[in-house]
């Protein structure tokens, strides 16, 4: 759980700042859960300058709560919390001193956004709050304000939680909450999880990820976990203290970090999918009379597909969906062995390339369709899918070809080029699992938006 916080001060010499407004958000890594807003009297003269910048003068403290007087809820909407805050450490020394008046030894553990950005997201002309939000397309209201300011900051550590691939955040969490190395009830793990779309962390009470998995519903996967009478379902009962979630929204952002995160963390109980996902693939070759001819086969390496398949039954109820789709061939899309014309040229409904009847070039311009349309290399384009809340979308950035990653982002922010992407975007390594992940969630979800993006 996370309390992310924002503070405005009087100005002045360093220790003897005053607290002009608060606000905290209780955060427990999806969703806002509890929150604090307040103006306080600091009992103190503010510095001009800080007028100028946040609006608060001293007529509009006059009748605000002193700190003692909302010092207790401080501290109860802080407990068992890490402190998040964009520059922590002045935040958090500020609360300290605070407290310390009053007679009270404030300790919490902190995260400071601003080195999180620095080591999650390189290369930001700057790591202000105010310029590093814009940059990523991050809304802010309420500028220099404690709510607008806190706000700001947990959409900000959202998007560092969604590009913290090693998953330090979320270990360094589970390692200092002490609920959660209890050897908890399995029910009681369920209770707390959500029946939506996303990637769940099964971790022991090292905090060590030992499964990860991807669910539509992540509450049901993990029950079936806990009730599961095989082998690996009762190491991993045996073994859970606590599960963690990322909310993806998207089935396909869930498919391709699940992949990414196996291959990457290892899991020890992930063993059985750490291998290739798919055993079967699509290629083309030209015959001797120019006819492109298209072959299900066993997944070569060595070969590049136009797309793939998990097992040879689908890749032919795929070439048998494309013959009806675009009037193709029976036998130079090997469903028909014959020497001679194919079934579909019998009965009238083929144009007669299995017999050079039908023009190469006119032939091979309807493969070429059905090739650019179930492979994205050389291309540009991004891949957008439902997002984790109702004025969000997922993107996934494919570029010259090659899938580079994922990213989240309000409705309200155009995507328009490479340049605005690679901000939003996570990093992740193109394989050619993710290229058959991503083929067949386009093959079977025919309403996904695609957009060709300028380089």
């Amino acid at each position: 759980m996370y309390a992310i916080l924002d503070i405005e001060t009087t100005g002045g010499k360093y220790n003897e700042e005053g607290i002009t407004e608060i606000a905290i958000y209780k955060y427990d890594g999806h969703e806002v859960v509890d929150q604090f807003i307040s103006l306080i009297n600091p009992e103190r003269e503010i510095q001009p300058f800080v007028v100028n910048l946040t609006g608060i003068n001293s007529n509009m403290l006059r009748n605000a709560p002193k700190f003692y007087e909302v010092a207790k809820r401080i501290v109860e909407i802080t407990s068992d919390c890490i402190l998040v805050a964009h520059n922590a450490q002045f935040d958090y020394r500020i609360l300290c001193t605070e407290f310390k008046r009053l007679g009270f030894e404030y300790d919490r553990k902190s995260l400071c956004t601003v080195e999180l950005s620095k080591d999650l997201i390189p290369g930001q002309p700057s790591y202000s709050l105010g310029k590093l939000v814009r940059s990523l397309g991050i809304p802010v209201t309420d500028r220099h304000r404690a709510s607008g300011d806190a706000l700001a900051t947990v959409k900000l550590f959202k998007m560092l939680l969604d590009k913290d691939s090693n998953k330090q955040i979320i270990q360094n969490s589970v390692r200092l909450n002490p609920k959660r190395q209890l050897d908890p009830r399995h029910i009681d793990i369920i209770e707390d999880l959500p029946a939506i779309t996303g990637v769940y962390y099964i971790h022991n009470e090292e905090g060590d990820i030992i499964y990860i998995g991807k669910s539509k519903n992540i509450k049901k996967r993990i029950n079936q976990h806990f009730t599961g009478t095989n082998a690996k379902s009762k190491k991993i009962q045996a073994k859970v203290a606590s599960v963690t979630y990322e909310s993806t929204g998207s089935e396909l952002v869930a498919l391709l970090k699940e992949s990414e995160e196996i291959k990457r963390v290892k899991p020890i109980y992930n063993r059985a999918l750490r291998r290739s996902i798919f055993t079967h693939a699509l290629y083309f070759f030209k015959d001797e009379h120019n006819y492109i001819n298209l072959k299900i086969d066993i997944a070569d390496g060595r070969k590049k597909p136009i797309t793939t398949f998990s097992n040879r039954q689908s890749g032919k109820s795929f070439i048998t969906k494309a013959v009806e789709d675009y009037n193709l061939c029976q036998k130079l899309t090997g469903l028909y062995k014959t020497k001679t014309s194919c079934f579909n040229y019998d009965i009238k409904s083929c144009e007669g390339a299995c017999i050079q009847k039908e023009p190469p070039e006119y032939y091979n311009t309807r493969v070429s369709k059905l090739i650019d349309k179930n492979s994205y290399s050389n291309k540009n384009m991004v891949i957008i899918d439902k997002g984790r809340d109702i004025d969000e979308k997922s993107a996934i950035l494919i570029e010259n070809g090659i899938f580079k990653g994922i990213g989240f982002f309000n409705l309200n922010y155009q995507i328009t080029n490479l340049e605005v992407l690679s901000s939003i975007i996570t990093p992740m390594q193109s394989n050619r699992d993710t290229q058959h992940i991503i083929q067949s969630y386009l093959r079977r979800n025919k309403r996904v938006k695609i957009i060709n993006i300028d380089s």
